[in-house]
């Protein structure tokens, strides 16, 4: 190898290792303090880009496991104050009980009446009060069906023979019944973006000239529990003994017919991390003042002997309401529960990917420290053997 002075190209060699290694005990020790294998884009542009949407999806469970949290909450505090009307409720029926028996003059009704007053008042105030983050929650909670027929047009009780629609959880937006088989007894109803088929057929009954129907002067529920929509059909009603009258309902009458489910103050939960359908859950509360339409508590009295009889059966209408609503609400605590657990495992896998993906081996990253270190102080020590190499030509001048 010649012996040249103005170009040492063995010290060129070493510098440019020694910049290698340099640059690799920097990154390790980078990983090793951080505890992250990716820190920049550039340690893995791919990865960075796949572990970022890992993170953005992570927070997104970890707020809507919290909103379940939440929403557990919220139905807690309405069940709770429904356990309450439920008992003042209880209370009432006996009082009615009681003012119904001759053992009492109306003096004695007076004063049970009194009480009458003050609890249907507090059922009232009761669903005032209930509230969750300053949202009312029994005054009518969430989605509601419109009553307008010219809009839920199934709802012409006269010739569909539909007489009622509750929901416990539908979303807003209009539904449309398929309903165009008078022989397989199915009805189909979906909002376009879910759809469910139910068969009533062992509900019907035969009519040799229309087909199947519903039963004269009884009623049947048909439960689209997939969109929470219940429908209450009724066979033939007459006009002397009902308001309206019906011809009730038959198979393929609902047909190209649609209820409308208007958005109403609360009751959408976003349990998922995403702007989907399914990422949200609804729930609905219906008005359970005493005077709404629900528990159709105004004016009642107990001051006559035939008003504190016709009580019981209003009273009795009203539990059984109360007891469907709370019901609802612990089917939907439940439902949440699960939610939040799929949620948590969810999150789990979620992050144990990405850490897959972005956190350092320390083990390995050690590994590889110690090996870059022991490079760098060779590579330094030998730097300097390297520069003295050109002093060996002063030898050659002595």
């Amino acid at each position: 190898m010649p012996l040249r002075v103005n170009t040492n190209i063995t010290a060129i060699n070493t510098r440019r290792q020694l910049m290698i290694n340099n640059k690799e005990l920097s990154t390790r020790i980078e990983r090793l303090s951080s505890g992250l294998r990716i820190n920049r884009a550039a340690d893995d542009a791919a990865g960075l880009s796949v572990s970022e949407g890992m993170r953005a999806e992570l927070v997104g469970l970890k707020q809507a496991a919290r909103n379940a949290e939440h929403g557990t909450n919220l139905i807690q505090t309405a069940e709770g104050a429904l356990n309450e009307v439920s008992a003042i409720l209880i209370r009432m029926r006996e009082l009615s009980v009681q003012a119904a028996s001759s053992t009492l003059n109306d003096n004695n009704r007076s004063a049970l009446n009194a009480e009458v007053v003050q609890l249907v008042a507090e059922v009232d105030r009761i669903a005032s009060a209930t509230s969750y983050n300053n949202t009312s929650l029994l005054s009518g909670f969430g989605n509601s069906v419109s009553k307008d027929i010219t809009v839920s047009t199934s709802l012409a009780s006269n010739t569909t023979g539909v007489v009622d629609a509750s929901i416990t959880g539908a979303a807003s937006g209009t539904y449309t019944f398929i309903d165009n088989s008078a022989t397989d007894s199915q009805i189909t109803l979906g909002n376009g973006v879910t759809t469910q088929t139910i068969d009533i057929g062992t509900a019907l009954d035969t009519d040799a000239a229309t087909g199947a129907v519903v039963a004269t002067s009884s009623s049947i529920v048909a439960n689209f529990d997939r969109l929470g929509i219940q429908l209450t059909l009724t066979g033939a009603r007459n006009a002397n003994q009902f308001t309206p009258a019906s011809d009730g309902y038959r198979d393929g009458e609902l047909d190209g017919l649609v209820l409308q489910v208007d958005a109403g103050t609360g009751g959408s939960f976003q349990i998922g991390a995403d702007n989907t359908a399914v990422d949200r859950f609804e729930v609905n509360i219906r008005d359970m003042s005493a005077t709404g339409a629900a528990l159709n508590l105004a004016g009642t009295s107990v001051s006559t002997i035939t008003s504190a009889r016709s009580l019981i059966d209003t009273v009795d209408l009203a539990i059984q309401t109360v007891a469907q609503q709370r019901g609802d609400l612990g089917a939907v605590q439940n439902r949440l529960g699960f939610t939040i657990r799929a949620l948590e495992n969810t999150i789990e896998n979620v992050q144990a990917s990405e850490s897959t993906i972005r956190d350092a081996d320390m083990a390995e990253e050690v590994s590889q420290f110690t090996r870059a270190q022991i490079l760098v102080q060779a590579g330094t020590s030998l730097l300097a053997q390297a520069n003295a190499i050109p002093q060996n030509a002063l030898t050659l001048l002595q």
